[in-house]
């Protein structure tokens, strides 16, 4: 098995920002299955690309396009690597200077993906303590000022 690299991965990510359907197949396969963990209605596995792609703009969506994952740090190895990304976000609609965990997310979430072939396979998302709640919360069918919506 070839290392994977962290231009790979970087790359991945870069295509994954792009929207553009044929280069994010550049470097995720058509089969692959995603995790996001949590109580809420985003949680769950995705089982194809398409779906992963729908999470990814429904993700854009309720954030209004404020959804951000900036890469702290990359870790590779045979058929695998991992990151820590801090996500940002605020939650569609809601106010600018909220500090509300049902409207604003700041804080990391680290990223386990497998590769084969050059591509990502399967990947699962991970958040620790304090932040796996907040991730609950941020993504809870909450509107702002914690008022409950049917998203």
């Amino acid at each position: 098995m070839a290392m994977v690299t962290r231009e790979q991965v970087e790359a991945a990510y870069q295509a994954l920002g792009s929207g553009d359907r044929a280069r994010i197949l550049e470097h995720y396969s058509e089969d692959l299955r995603w995790l996001v963990p949590g109580n809420h209605p985003l949680a769950g596995w995705y089982e194809s690309l398409d779906a992963f792609l729908d999470l990814m703009a429904r993700t854009g969506k309720l954030t209004g396009g404020t959804f951000r994952m900036e890469r702290e740090v990359v870790l590779v190895g045979e058929d695998c690597s991992a990151d820590v990304c801090r996500n940002t976000g605020l939650r569609a609609g809601a106010p600018e200077d909220s500090g509300s965990p049902y409207e604003r997310m700041d804080y990391p979430v680290f990223h386990f993906l497998r590769w084969r072939d050059g591509r990502v396979v399967e990947g699962h998302d991970g958040l620790f303590g304090d932040d796996a709640t907040a991730f609950s919360q941020f993504w809870a069918p909450f509107g702002p000022g914690g008022l409950r919506t049917t998203d």
